[in-house]
């Protein structure tokens, strides 16, 4: 096996000047030094590495709902950005739980070098014991409140709720109703706040009996979707407020013999995978998924040395959404 001198030497340059440009850190020769560890197919000792740095080469990634296709693609580009840097990724499910967060961060905080977190609400503590510990810690989707102080990259849900209910308005819908996340948490509250500004501003009422909160999943989109079928005068729109609630609004239209868009329009926050495979293609405020995990190491990465950037104040990154129209929305039947 190749060691640090033999790349040393086929480089002309110090194994202390490899050993800089393993650790991210800029050097000259750099094309040269990687044309030697990819020629000799040079690997590191992660052991060794991790003895001599204090460092574990480990970023610990906590997320709300594993199952989330969201999510999966946060962590996508996430793994993308570490990969090459030599980091891997320990990932934990808080299952939209403050107590559930609490353990998994206090397990996880003295086995990585950072954590990217999606705090399960704004009200979490935990996350500040973990700044404390002196562990570098970036938010991903979701904010808390105070943490301004902390790294973190979001979208802007507010501006998607109001491009949801903009779309729908346009189309001449005034019965809308929409299905929110919980509002205990940055997406939910302020996708919500987004939608019912620009109902306001229109003149258009969201009615209480339209006004539904569910929980992020499938199923929670599915039994709100039937509560609101079930009303004298269902909505002739719905705004589901998270793919996995949007799957369950489709579930429950389906299962009800519900014509989309024919009788009901739907539009979701998140893109779907199948979404323009569905029958009709499916409506969505749509944002960069993969993106937002990419961003989110590199930020974690340079509070780490790996970039220029290290310490100094918080950096926070919102990212645009973006209406697709597909098949989904239509003009209201006419009674």
């Amino acid at each position: 096996m190749s060691t640090i001198h033999d790349v040393a030497a086929r480089a002309g340059v110090s194994a202390a000047t490899v050993s800089r440009h393993l650790r991210g850190q800029r050097v000259r020769s750099a094309e040269v030094i990687q044309e030697a560890i990819d020629a000799l197919g040079y690997r590191p000792s992660a052991v060794a590495q991790s003895l001599k740095s204090g460092r574990t080469r480990t970023i610990g990634v906590v997320v709300p709902d594993i199952n989330n296709p969201y999510f999966a693609a946060v962590v996508k580009g996430m793994e993308s950005a570490s990969r090459d840097r030599g980091y891997r990724i320990l990932l934990a499910n808080s299952d939209e739980s403050g107590e559930r967060e609490d353990d998994v961060l206090s397990d996880m905080v003295h086995q990585v070098d950072g954590v990217i977190l999606a705090p399960a609400t704004e009200q979490d503590e935990t996350p500040l014991h973990v700044r404390d510990a002196g562990v570098p810690l970036v938010f991903v989707d979701r904010d808390l409140a105070g943490g301004e102080h902390f790294d973190a990259v979001l979208v802007n849900n507010h501006e998607g709720g109001r491009q949801a209910a903009s779309h729908l308005l346009s189309l001449g819908h005034t019965r809308i109703a929409a299905i929110s996340g919980q509002q205990e948490t940055t997406p939910g509250r302020h996708r919500r706040e987004g939608f019912v500004a620009a109902l306001t501003e229109a003149g258009v009422e969201l009615l209480p009996e339209f006004d539904l909160i569910g929980d992020f999943r499938e199923e929670s989109g599915y039994q709100l979707t039937l509560r609101l079928l079930s009303a004298a005068e269902p909505p002739t729109a719905l705004f589901t407020a998270n793919n996995l609630m949007t799957l369950g609004a489709l579930k429950a239209l389906h299962d009800m013999r519900v014509g989309i868009p024919d009788q009901v329009s739907v539009i979701g926050f998140d893109d779907l995978d199948t979404g323009p495979l569905l029958n009709p293609p499916l409506t969505v405020v749509d944002r960069p998924m993969v993106e937002q995990g990419v961003l989110a190491m590199r930020l974690l990465l340079q509070r780490l040395g790996q970039d220029e950037g290290q310490g100094g104040a918080s950096r926070r990154i919102t990212l645009d959404t973006k209406l697709v129209q597909r098949g989904s929305t239509a003009p209201p039947p006419r009674r």
